[in-house]
């Protein structure tokens, strides 16, 4: 089974079946050359939106530990619409200016930086934190408008690309098995102080519906049901809310906490950089600018390679424009109080649905306007639901590894490495960089130097240095 389509092939033939309206929507989007129409679209980004709600409770959870006013978690609530907001914002201009059916929200690992690295360990105040996540989105957009961003797209060789998106596949999976019981996730991979990870338990009741999940999501697959991997979703929460392992929904609205304590902070956290602070200031700026950098080209090559967007010479179309819309969503997460706004890798979900134009993401990006009122639904879907459909995600993910030749190793070794290391690093970041530092190394040592571009060469640099700079510096902090 294959998630890729073929973009290459001959126009279909001419004439809409919509009127009107929907027609308007249709052509905007394409819907004709993509062979998609209203009904995948919906469902595709009811996909994604579910399998990343979880950001909506998650994020607020970890932020709120920096944030706060007088006290941890005081401002969860704002934090939870700021969330919504930002995630809606980026994904909306992901939708109508780079045209593609990925989400946005606050990262996972760069929210966890943020607090617990920059404001808990570094003592920098959030407010100047916010500022430096402010600036950051301001350096991409110059980036990305001065096309320098694209260019290291292109850079990427193709063995790096397939082997993101296998890397990304396993990370999914990972993500939705190794949730822990406590918070409401599968339990299925859990943490051991001998062995590192071991296979959870079934005593758990969140193990086995997890596992119930995946059977029956993939009944669902195996059985062409269209929408299936949301149906997978709902019946296993549904499924858990009746037999009382998960705390079904309290109503279905609730009124929001607008985040008026955090809109604007990152302008006044510019006024709190000073002599004392500068340095740990541009230390953060740089780190954030990295991983966000590399963790986005990551997820648009990972993703997009399994869309079948990447063309014939390696290049993501409209590239520069979700690079873009990624460069405002964190500019405009900041400046409402979030970390950095990143595109998602469960957008591969609804990617599998059938997602292929912007309508999935407008669809997304109004989930996640309604989840402002419907907070008590979306916050009531447990982490085990999802598991099942993180995982068959990352099954059709995996699909792409046969395309590595596994008989060189100038091929083999970077691309290893790079399905390695996105996992258990825990960072797409991580395994790109071990990846792109590998490939033009390991292509030298064959005698095969001219086959590796400058471009790919000074992406190996800048990831040399950030694995440099960010050992130093932290390393320096950390004692």
């Amino acid at each position: 089974m294959s998630t890729e389509i073929d973009l290459k092939r001959s126009e279909p033939p001419s004439g809409s079946p919509y009127t009107g309206w929907q027609a308007a929507i249709a052509n905007y989007f394409k819907f004709g050359f993509y062979r998609t129409n209203f009904k995948t679209e919906i469902l595709a980004g009811l996909t994604t939106f579910m399998t990343m709600a979880y950001i909506l409770v998650v994020n607020p959870l970890i932020l709120s530990d920096a944030i706060f006013l007088s006290q941890p978690k005081d401002l969860f609530g704002e934090l939870v619409v700021s969330t919504a907001i930002a995630s809606m914002i980026g994904t909306l201009v992901m939708a109508l200016v780079a045209k593609y059916p990925f989400a946005l929200a606050p990262g996972m690992g760069m929210n966890a930086f943020f607090a617990y690295s920059v404001v808990l360990t570094l003592q920098i105040p959030w407010r100047v934190a916010l500022a430096a996540v402010f600036v950051e989105g301001l350096v991409f957009i110059a980036l990305t408008v001065t096309d320098l961003r694209r260019h290291l797209i292109t850079a990427v060789p193709e063995v790096i690309k397939t082997a993101t998106t296998v890397g990304i596949g396993l990370f999914l999976a990972y993500i939705g098995l190794s949730g822990t019981v406590e918070t409401g996730g599968a339990g299925l991979i859990v943490a051991n102080a001998v062995t590192k990870t071991t296979f959870g338990s079934f005593v758990q009741p969140q193990t086995i519906l997890a596992t119930v999940g995946i059977f029956m999501t993939v009944f669902f697959m195996v059985r062409r049901i269209k929408g299936a991997l949301l149906w997978g979703i709902i019946g296993t929460a549904i499924l858990g809310w009746v037999l009382g392992v998960a705390t079904p929904p309290t109503g279905l609205i609730a009124p929001p906490v607008w985040p008026v304590h955090l809109f604007g902070q990152a302008f006044g956290g510019l006024g709190g950089i000073n002599a004392g602070n500068i340095i740990d200031f541009i230390a953060v700026l740089l780190v954030f600018l990295f991983v966000d950098m590399f963790d986005t080209i990551g997820t648009l090559a990972g993703v997009g390679t399994q869309a079948g967007y990447i063309d014939e010479n390696g290049e993501l179309p409209r590239a520069n424009q979700a690079l873009f819309a990624d460069a405002v969503a964190t500019t405009s997460g900041a400046i409402i109080g979030n970390s950095a706004v990143t595109t998602f890798v469960e957008s591969a979900s609804g990617v599998a649905e059938g997602g292929r134009t912007g309508f999935t993401a407008v669809v997304v990006a109004a989930l996640f306007a309604l989840s402002l009122l419907f907070g008590p639904v979306f916050e009531a879907i447990p982490g085990f639901a999802t598991a099942p459909v993180l995982t068959i995600v990352g099954v059709l993910m995996m699909m792409s590894i046969k395309t590595i030749n596994w008989d060189d190793l100038a091929e083999a070794v970077p691309a290893f490495l790079t399905i390695f290391f996105i996992p258990f690093g825990f960072s797409i970041a991580a395994g790109l960089s071990a990846g792109l530092i590998s490939y033009p190394l390991i292509k030298t040592f064959q005698g095969k130097a001219h086959e590796v571009t400058l471009i790919t060469w000074i992406l190996a640099a800048i990831f040399a240095a950030r694995f440099a700079f960010m050992a130093i510096r932290f390393g320096a902090a950390a004692s």
